[in-house]
């Protein structure tokens, strides 16, 4: 690619240095993802298990608002990047119902297009070069890998089954320097499953108030809770608002996972924060989304109890057929997602390999543990997004696969 002085902006280009970019490491996702996409096109049977890409429908009552909000040229011109007053108020008036927690909607409370972009965006206006950020591992990639775009540091805290999280969050923190600066928890956490009570938060706010240290939680799967479970908020905690904030989405709760709807909540200094840097990098969401969130937080809640119940039924379903094709897993007591340990003979694999096999062998494609850290390698991650048929089905490919 050369211009009219003869230069090649290709090598140019190729010289360049993106040290952000190159602190990303390669997708590996992807790698699974182009080997379910070449065995379709073959014409091949792959049932996807691997993506948490919610396939149940968002609710009707949800999606006419939808419509009807879309038809008013009103509604078709920029909007608030904070949201519009009617939503902030009504996520609060869902705080204060749910967990009666009281927050003013004009300093406590901001929109966003998705947690995943506030968070990352919140991390961006917080974090300085060299900031150190404390997070589980394995964790959902944005969590440390939003520090590492902002510049910042990592701090990994080990989590999973038989993990005193706490202790070791605290033994990571002393062991530390410079001192983390921020702590991004996730429970019910992704890609683990694991779950907390209220005590648990209880500590970390104490903690966090003894260590000057700020907390971001991510309350994504708030809803999706299983065995009469109940999942606490980080905000519900005397002082937590001191503190933090959490981030909530209507993702999971609504099956609204492609509008892009999610809130951040909490400490009005911290939500000033995403709040301003939000007003240069966005205009806020297509305004009828925002109307339509609207009618869902305020409206009948029998939908998110009918999504919650699909989801365990669909996790009852995949335990049974993994138990009954040999490979013991133990039932989730929250998410959309169920954490399984490599089989034995097969743990030599680690998860990539092991994913790509189950792929070919079985026709399942499922998440590898690598991905959300080295410490996940020993598990692959089911995400429960097909009905229960092709979950049997699943199975079944599985059994074939293990037997074999």
């Amino acid at each position: 690619m050369l211009d009219i002085n003869g230069r090649n902006y290709s090598i140019i280009l190729s010289m360049m240095n993106f040290n952000r970019i190159k602190r990303l490491p390669p997708y590996v996702f992807a790698v699974v993802n182009q080997m379910k996409i070449e065995a379709r096109q073959k014409g091949e049977d792959i049932i996807d298990l691997g993506m948490g890409n919610p396939d149940l429908p968002t609710p009707p009552h949800i999606v006419g608002k939808l419509r009807e909000a879309s038809k008013n040229s009103k509604n078709h011109r920029y909007s608030a990047s904070r949201g519009i007053t009617q939503l902030r108020m009504a996520i609060c008036e869902w705080y204060e119902r749910r967990y009666n927690v009281k927050l003013d909607h004009e300093k406590n409370s901001v929109v966003t297009i998705g947690s995943k972009e506030g968070l990352s965006h919140l991390i961006l206006a917080m974090i300085e070069p060299g900031d150190v950020v404390l997070t589980p591992s394995p964790a959902y990639p944005i969590h440390p890998y939003s520090a590492i775009i902002a510049g910042g540091q990592v701090c990994s805290i080990p989590i999973g089954a038989g993990i005193d999280f706490f202790e070791e969050m605290e033994r990571a923190f002393r062991e530390t320097w410079p001192r983390p600066k921020l702590l991004l928890i996730n429970f019910p956490h992704n890609p683990t499953t694991e779950v907390v009570d209220i005590s648990f938060f209880e500590k970390v706010v104490k903690f966090a108030k003894e260590n000057d240290i700020i907390v971001i939680h991510d309350f994504a799967y708030a809803d999706l809770v299983f065995d009469n479970y109940k999942a606490p908020s980080f905000l519900q905690v005397e002082g937590a608002i001191d503190v933090g904030v959490e981030f909530f989405s209507m993702t999971k709760s609504y099956s609204m996972a492609g509008w892009r709807v999610g809130f951040c909540c909490g400490n009005s200094e911290i939500v000033g924060a995403l709040t301003k840097i939000k007003s240069y990098l966005d205009y806020g969401m297509f305004q009828p989304i925002q109307i339509a969130s609207i009618v869902a937080l305020r409206g009948e809640q029998d939908c998110v109890e009918q999504i919650r119940q699909a989801y365990e039924s669909r996790r009852d379903v995949l335990i049974d057929s993994l138990n009954k094709a040999g490979w013991d897993v133990p039932p989730p007591k929250a998410t959309m997602f169920v954490w399984a340990e490599i089989p034995e003979p097969f743990k030599h694999m680690k998860s990539l390999e092991f994913s790509k096999l189950l792929l070919k062998e079985a026709g399942v494609a499922v998440s590898p543990g690598i991905g959300f850290g080295e410490s996940g390698d020993g598990f692959v991650r089911f995400a429960l997004v097909e009905n229960e048929q092709r979950i049997r089905q699943a199975a079944k490919g599985i059994r074939r696969f293990l037997n074999k």
